[in-house]
C-alpha cells in the first residue's frame, strides 16, 4: 500500500541499512493516522537497546507483513538466502527432528534489516545460540479467554508473582502481549531441557489455578476453560515462541509488547503503548527490563512441586499441540466431549 518513494539509508549501530519504499503504508488506521515502513524502522531504532536485549543471540522467527497489516503475512523460521553475513545463525531442532538455521540478532542493524522485509514481530526462542537445547527463560503466557479481558490477566499476574516467589524465590518480569494478555518471563539457569521447563510451567500454572480456581485454568481444551485466564503452558514447548518485548503487533494502531515494572501492571493498559508512545516512554525511562539478565534462577522448587502433584494428586502431563509427536506420559489428545461420546 502507498507509494514507493526513493530508498533511504539508515544508520543503525555503526552499519548502514537500506530501506526501500520507506513511505509504504504499513498501518492504515481507518482514515486516522497511518504509519509507514520508515515509521516502523525509526521505532525500532528508538528502542534499539531494548529490543536487542530481548533478542540478542537468540534464534528468532520473523513474523513478516511485506504489504503491511492488511496484506498477507507469514512466519519465516529459516534464515533467508539473502541474510547478510554479519548476522549470525544457529541450528535449531524442531519437534519432528528436522533442523533449520535461524537468524540470531546481535546488533540493532539486524532488526532494521528484518524491518526492511516487513518484519513487525520478532519471535525469539528461549535459548541462546551457544546452547539451543536448554532454555534460559521460563515464559508464562496469561491468555484471556472469551468473557475475560486484560484486567483479569492483571489479577492473575499479581497472584502469579506470589507463586513464583513462593517456589524458589523466582522473579518474573511482566510485559503486555500487545493484545489483551500478559507475559511474565523468568530468567533461569540453562540447565533443563524443553520438556523439563514445560513441566515447571505446568506446575506453576496448576498452583496458580489452585489459588484462583474461578479465575485461572490450565485446561488445554477450549470447551473446558470457561471465562477464565488460560495459562498457556505449551508456549514453553520446543519451537513455540512468544513475541519479544518491543515487538510490534499487526493491528491498525501499531501496538507494541511493552515491558512493565510490577508497580505499573495494575495501571497500564495495552492501548497505551504503540510505535509513537513507546519511544517517548523509552526516552524517559529506558528499558525497564534492562537488568533482566543479571540474575538467573533455579527451577528446582517448581519441579519438586510437579513431582508432588504427580505423587499426591495424580496430576501427570498435559496435552501437547496437535502438530507435535506423541510424547511419553502424555494423555490422549482427544477433546473431552468427543472422548465421552466415543465411550
Amino acid at each position: 500500500m502507498g507509494g514507493k518513494g526513493a530508498a533511504v539509508q539508515l544508520e543503525a549501530g555503526g552499519r548502514t541499512v537500506r530501506l526501500s519504499s520507506p513511505d509504504k503504508v504499513f498501518f492504515p488506521d481507518g482514515g486516522k493516522v497511518t504509519y509507514t515502513k520508515l515509521d516502523l524502522a525509526n521505532y525500532f531504532l528508538a528502542v534499539g537497546d531494548g529490543i536487542l536485549r530481548a533478542l540478542r543471540d537468540r534464534p528468532t522467527t520473523l513474523e513478516r507483513y511485506p504489504e503491511g497489516v492488511t496484506g498477507e503475512s507469514f512466519y519465516q523460521k529459516r534464515a533467508p538466502k539473502n541474510l547478510p553475513d554479519w548476522i549470525p545463525t544457529a541450528t535449531i531442532t524442531f519437534p519432528s527432528g528436522r533442523t533449520a538455521d535461524e537468524m540470531c540478532p546481535t546488533e540493532i542493524a539486524a532488526v532494521i534489516w528484518a524491518a526492511q522485509y516487513g518484519t513487525l514481530t520478532f519471535h525469539p526462542w528461549p535459548v541462546r545460540r551457544s546452547d539451543p537445547d536448554h532454555p534460559d527463560e521460563l515464559r508464562i503466557d496469561l491468555d484471556p479467554q472469551p468473557g475475560t479481558d486484560y484486567a483479569d490477566a492483571v489479577h492473575a499476574a499479581r497472584e502469579l508473582r506470589s507463586v513464583l516467589h513462593d517456589f524458589g524465590g523466582l522473579r518474573g518480569w511482566p510485559k503486555t502481549s500487545g493484545g489483551r494478555g500478559l507475559h511474565v518471563f523468568v530468567p533461569i539457569e540453562p540447565r533443563w531441557t524443553f520438556t523439563e521447563v514445560r513441566r515447571a510451567a505446568i506446575a506453576c500454572g496448576r498452583e496458580l489455578e489452585r489459588r484462583m480456581p474461578e479465575f485461572v485454568t490450565t485446561a488445554w481444551w477450549k470447551e473446558e476453560r470457561g471465562e477464565r485466564i488460560f495459562v498457556d503452558y505449551n508456549q514453553t514447548a520446543r519451537d513455540r515462541t512468544i513475541a519479544s518485548a518491543y515487538s510490534v503487533r499487526a493491528r491498525p494502531h501499531a501496538p507494541v509488547s511493552a515491558p512493565l515494572s510490577w508497580d505499573e501492571v495494575g495501571d497500564a493498559l495495552p492501548r497505551d503503548f504503540d510505535i509513537v508512545t513507546m519511544p517517548k516512554r523509552y526516552a524517559e525511562l529506558g528499558d525497564v527490563h534492562a537488568d533482566m539478565d543479571k540474575e538467573r534462577f533455579s527451577l528446582d522448587a517448581l519441579l519438586e512441586l510437579a513431582d508432588r502433584d504427580a505423587k499426591d494428586r495424580g496430576l501427570g502431563d498435559l496435552p501437547y499441540p496437535p502438530e507435535y509427536p506423541k510424547m511419553p506420559g502424555e494423555p490422549k489428545r482427544v477433546q473431552p466431549s468427543r472422548a465421552r461420546h466415543e465411550d
